[in-house]
């Protein structure tokens, strides 16, 4: 699993796409609150366990992490997404559909691929899966249509179809995914995405039964070879971990049931606990498609006037883009960083590694960020995004209904 922020274009060419990347990701946190408040309700061979190598995906110019697995017979590199549900790729014929690094998929070619009904379980689960009931579609297949609509206006519409996927090893027989016809928005050179939520149109409910509801990674830096690793099954043997997991809750019955909730009590800097009335909300997202966590002012704030305290002496820069706490450091060889942890409920203490503490707008430091930013409101809800959990081995127990953390150098070999 990599990055997908390394880009051989200019400089100049880059910031831009990522400004527009970090104002794609503030509206992709306007979309997941209002799916919050709007509180939107195959059988498999193989093996147990399986290994995936995950990377970012900067030479697909999105922030976003990203990883390569076979639908039918064609390899499709795919965004990893745990605020997502459907599964789907751009398909042939295309009415509208943006470039991608892959050829686009052709459902004609394939013998296994299949149609899915619009009578069927599978397209009455969309509406929980995306919050957009399933369709008749025209054709005489009776096929059944899904739209999804996101944050920042980028959008896929096509019909529900089943084919063979093979995920690492693992073959998973009729997996159902969205074959988009019609799509459009900011996903990078990617196929389109992979949705690791909890409806039953997951890919981690449909191999429920093979990997008993777990799945973990570990997300690497943003450099070019740099690649962590997303695993299915409860076989820990693959772990690289450095210190020992430590499990969290997840937040029993939570609105919208689809995304993963944790009580986030508290967070320190050097040491230093934050106290903030927005800790009393009771509930986090955590989500492996948002950039920058998002703290609702009251933490942010408190967080942001501790962080300055500590880190006192060094000059200021201008705010960039979503991010207001900035900092020129292009004089310095070394700066010291006060170390910045997460509690969560059951006593769970998250290190957030150094990778994840900055974000260098400039190559020169001459423009480095506190890689955090405020909501609007106190009413809103908090999202550890993929920059905080950078270097760190995430374990989702959907079974069990937990959450584990251990530091792990991100590397598959």
């Amino acid at each position: 699993m990599k990055h997908c922020d390394y880009c051989s274009e200019k400089t100049q060419t880059w910031d831009k796409v990522i400004r527009n990347r970090l104002i794609s990701d503030n509206s992709r946190v306007h979309y997941l609150q209002a799916k919050i408040k709007k509180q939107v309700p195959g059988k498999m061979v193989y093996s147990t366990k399986d290994e995936i190598p995950l990377y970012s995906g900067v030479k697909l110019l999105t922030l976003n992490y990203i990883i390569t697995l076979q639908l039918g017979k064609r390899n499709m590199t795919v965004l990893v997404d745990t605020g997502s549900d459907l599964t789907w790729v751009q398909c042939e014929p295309c009415k509208l559909c943006y470039s991608q690094q892959d050829p686009i998929l052709n459902p004609g070619l394939s013998r296994s691929y299949k149609s899915v009904a619009c009578n069927s379980s599978s397209c009455q689960s969309l509406e929980g899966a995306t919050g957009f009931a399933g369709v008749c579609g025209a054709d005489q297949k009776n096929s059944c249509n899904y739209v999804v609509n996101y944050g920042d206006g980028s959008y896929t519409r096509g019909e529900l179809g089943r084919e063979r996927l093979y995920v690492g090893k693992t073959y998973v027989k009729d997996f159902v995914f969205g074959c988009g016809r019609n799509n459009k928005g900011l996903f990078g050179g990617a196929s389109g995405i992979l949705g690791l939520g909890r409806s039953n149109l997951s890919l981690i409910s449909q191999t429920y039964k093979k990997f008993d509801g777990v799945f973990s990674y570990c997300l690497p830096s943003t450099e070019v070879d740099s690649s962590g690793s997303l695993t299915f099954g409860r076989d820990a043997s693959v772990y690289k971990n450095s210190t020992p997991i430590s499990y969290t809750k997840m937040i029993s019955n939570p609105e919208p049931s689809t995304f993963y909730f944790l009580n986030l009590t508290s967070f320190s800097i050097g040491g230093v606990a934050i106290q903030a009335p927005g800790f009393a909300t009771g509930r986090t997202l955590i989500d492996s498609g948002t950039v920058i966590s998002r703290l609702v002012p009251s933490v942010y704030n408190a967080l942001k006037t501790e962080f300055l305290k500590q880190f006192s002496g060094y000059p200021r820069a201008p705010s960039y883009s979503i991010l207001d706490t900035c900092f020129n450091l292009s004089a310095y060889e070394n700066v010291n960083i006060p170390t910045l942890n997460m509690h969560f409920e059951d006593t769970v203490k998250v290190n957030v590694d150094v990778l994840g503490m900055f974000y260098f707008a400039k190559d020169d430091a001459s423009q480095v960020c506190l890689a955090l930013a405020s909501l609007s409101s106190e009413d809103e809800v908090g999202i550890i995004g993929n920059f905080q959990q950078r270097n760190l081995r995430i374990v989702y127990d959907t079974k069990k209904s937990k959450v584990g953390f251990a530091e792990e150098a991100c590397s598959y070999t």
